[in-house]
């Protein structure tokens, strides 16, 4: 198949043509800044707030309760550093999650460095976090739960209903990292007591560099940069009124498009799944087969390397990943893997697959036969598969 399959939507996305569409008037002609009083710079003023209320009715959110940022990393850092400091009167501990994106995990890190305590619960096998392990975690002095809403790795979708209700009953700040939810699934903070999400535009179809950090009416969270008065006195910093008009586009597209684009999705992925795991033998799906990202697909292969499988993979026009993207660069197995049980030597031949809305059943059919003779190379040259062999014979 001629041209390039992009099957790496998790790391990020193309903007979407309508998204570009409405950026461009305000990176030429309308291009004044945001909190100045004269017109050019109250068009900017309108074009932002209405961002902000496309931003808001992706979650059922109040526009008043988005905040924009640089994406999801600030927003979380702005979350978890933010709201520990100034509840460190009422407590000093931090529950979180052993399968957080570094955002968060490194934050919490930062955190104990001040002398904050952090639990780092454990997930099952799918990597869902067991809510009576949660409630267990729970003590007298803590103030802050942070568990993602749907993992970037292995896709899975956390129970975050109830641990938004544990966190409430027991007055527990509740914060979730949605970037990879956010648009994608159904998400309402009307039905759901959590009190901080955060997000990001480059997920859905829109420009890098911007995204948004919900804070429920009422939560007392301070800014996290200083300067001017911007985002209501919470965010410092001139608007990037660009990328926030591209960011509320592509959140109203994602609204409007997020019913038919799981159901096409979700067929493409289990049909990825089921021939993957029919077609190459040694073969493990990451994550369970339920409570999953509709575009997510995340598999082992044993006696591959991950980084072989890639390039080879590459060569024949089809981009994937073995992991986050923001730890592409490392050698680690992944912590994510690591948490839910993978050996490390299977671990080491994992591959994310993940699909986006202009997937196709026949870029579907290709990667698989794809997958099956670029494993079979690998697996020929592979000195642990030809001993293993020799124990079947």
């Amino acid at each position: 198949m001629p041209g390039m399959i992009y099957l790496d939507h998790a790391a990020t996305t193309q903007i979407a043509p309508e998204v570009l569409e409405a950026m461009q008037p305000f990176l030429f002609g309308k291009y004044g800044n945001a909190s100045t009083l004269y017109d050019l710079g109250k068009i900017s003023k309108e074009a932002v707030e209405h961002a902000r209320r496309q931003a808001a009715d992706v979650i059922g959110a109040k526009p008043e309760e988005i905040y924009f940022t640089s994406g999801g990393s600030e927003a979380d850092n702005w979350a978890l550093k933010t709201a520990a400091r100034m509840y460190r009167r009422r407590g000093n501990h931090i529950i979180t999650t052993k399968i957080e994106h570094h955002a968060v995990l490194n934050s919490c890190k930062a955190l104990e460095e001040e002398g904050f305590s952090v639990t780092y619960l454990n997930v099952d096998e799918e990597g869902r976090v067991r809510t009576e392990e949660l409630k267990r975690a729970i003590r007298p002095n803590t103030i802050l739960i942070s568990v993602m809403y749907a993992n970037n790795e292995i896709g899975t979708i956390q129970p975050i209903d109830e641990i938004a209700k544990i966190a409430k009953a027991r007055r527990i700040l509740f914060h979730t990292d949605a970037v990879q939810a956010y648009g994608q699934i159904p998400i309402s903070v009307q039905q759901t007591p959590l009190d901080m999400l955060s997000t990001s535009s480059h997920k859905l179809y829109g420009p890098k560099g911007v995204g948004c950090l919900y804070i429920r009416e009422g939560t007392p969270l301070k800014s996290y940069i200083d300067g001017g008065g911007q985002e209501r006195g919470k965010r410092a910093g001139t608007e990037n009124v660009p990328g926030i008009v591209g960011f509320g586009k592509a959140s109203e597209l994602a609204r409007i498009e997020m019913p038919y684009r799981i159901a096409r999705e979700t067929r493409l992925r289990d049909e990825l799944i089921k021939n993957v795991l029919r077609e190459i033998p040694y073969t493990r799906l990451n994550g369970g087969r339920e409570n999953r990202l509709p575009n997510n697909a995340n598999f082992c292969f044993q006696f591959v390397e991950g980084g072989n499988l890639l390039v080879l993979l590459d060569m024949k026009g089809i981009c994937a990943s073995t992991a986050s993207a923001c730890s592409a660069g490392e050698k680690p197995v992944s912590h994510v893997l690591k948490a839910i049980g993978v050996p490390e030597e299977i671990a080491a031949g994992s591959l994310r697959l993940t699909l986006g809305k202009n997937t196709t059943p026949e870029e579907i059919a290709y990667t698989v036969e794809c997958l099956k003779e670029c494993v079979r190379k690998l697996r020929e040259k592979s000195l642990a598969y030809k001993e293993y062999e020799k124990t079947l014979r």
